[in-house]
């Protein structure tokens, strides 16, 4: 909020919350598109702008909140890899702590932050899961508890066995902070077109959907708190799942409707 602020002031500081229309939220977004910054990230200063003066309602600063114009959210351009792209990824992964990290990423569908976080710890080899949970974390993205598939099993047995450090993704035994230039120099060697680390993410999402995998069993993967968010998220690359329903609306077929 704070970084946001620094954008949304110079431009909304000086006004009364009466004073904030339609008009002054599309002045905004035009100066902001202007100095190169994304509908995006417009939408997204906008709706601090607007969490903001809801807060300041709710606690008797302000009478009344006014309502807060912004551009539509973008669609996102998620890439979803097929199997042989995302095996060509990991074998263009050459260092050990960047194919094991690929592996985590799309044998778990976990966020970044939550694989390199991971410690030997949480790696329950007898009962075959991986926690990807932190007891002390304070960000409001849920982890779960995955249970290792047999690709995943054999890779962390081969890196506990060279393990220098308590945690799972290391380089000279020390943590790694990231993983973005190694992810990128796979990307490049496997020759599969632009991909983003997050995109791994999608790809054992909507892989797992598109293989019949239950929407609450995807979504307890995704640490997702609810399978609203699953659905809305990934039911616009499966219309498949739609098709017993429309099927139902042929209404030339007589054998249907008798």
């Amino acid at each position: 909020m704070k970084w946001t602020g620094k954008a949304i002031l110079p431009h909304f500081g000086h006004l009364r919350p009466d004073n904030v229309v339609k008009k002054t939220c599309i002045e905004y977004e035009t100066l902001r598109r202007a100095a190169g910054k994304s509908q995006g990230t417009v939408h997204t200063e906008l709706g601090h702008l607007r969490s903001a003066l809801k807060f300041a309602c709710d606690t008797r600063m302000i009478e009344t909140a006014p309502k807060i114009w912004r551009p539509a959210k973008p669609l996102t351009d998620k890439r979803i890899l097929s199997a042989g792209e995302a095996r060509a990824l990991i074998n263009g992964a050459i260092e050990p702590h960047i194919r094991i990290a690929l592996i985590l990423l799309l044998g778990t569908a976990g966020r970044v932050g939550a694989i390199l976080d991971l410690t030997w710890d949480r790696v329950d080899f007898d009962r075959g899961t991986i926690n990807l949970r932190l007891e002390d974390s304070q960000t409001r993205k849920c982890r779960a508890v995955v249970p290792m598939n047999p690709s995943t099993r054999a890779a962390l047995d081969v890196a506990y066995r060279a393990a220098l450090s308590e945690h799972v993704v290391e380089y000279a035994g020390g943590q790694i902070k990231s993983i973005r230039k190694g992810f990128q120099g796979a990307v490049t060697r496997s020759k599969i077109g632009h991909v983003r680390i997050h995109d791994l993410r999608h790809t054992a999402a909507v892989t797992m959907l598109a293989s019949g995998v239950p929407l609450e069993k995807v979504s307890q993967v995704l640490g997702h708190s609810n399978t609203a968010i699953t659905f809305s998220t990934y039911g616009r690359y499966l219309p498949e799942h739609m098709t017993d329903a429309v099927n139902v609306l042929d209404f030339m077929n007589l054998k249907a409707h008798r």
